[in-house]
């Protein structure tokens, strides 16, 4: 996935924007990949504070942020002051 794509936001900005309900991702592997590394970011955001890479998409383009991630429920990804990204808008959590 070629990063310059990707506009780079920051954390704070990302409660502001709008997420369609659609999935960006259509192969069921990569699909199982993200699930596989969403739980590795939340381990390394948890036990070491590890920040990440977010590549995800709003209903405008498509974004990066560079986070810690502290939550991950069967819909969402939680980052710190209770800001979430919905999963299936996310392409893949990189270190």
């Amino acid at each position: 996935m070629n990063t310059t794509d990707f506009e780079i936001i920051e954390k704070e900005n990302i409660e502001k924007l709008k997420f369609p309900k659609d999935e960006v991702l259509i192969d069921s592997h990569l699909i199982s990949e993200r699930s596989a590394e969403l739980n590795r970011a939340l381990a390394l955001g948890n036990l070491e504070n590890i920040k990440i890479k977010i590549f995800f998409q709003d209903d405008q383009s498509r974004k990066l942020v560079e986070t810690t991630v502290w939550g991950v429920t069967d819909k969402r990804v939680i980052l710190k002051q209770g800001v979430v990204i919905p999963i299936n808008r996310i392409y893949k959590i990189t270190l």
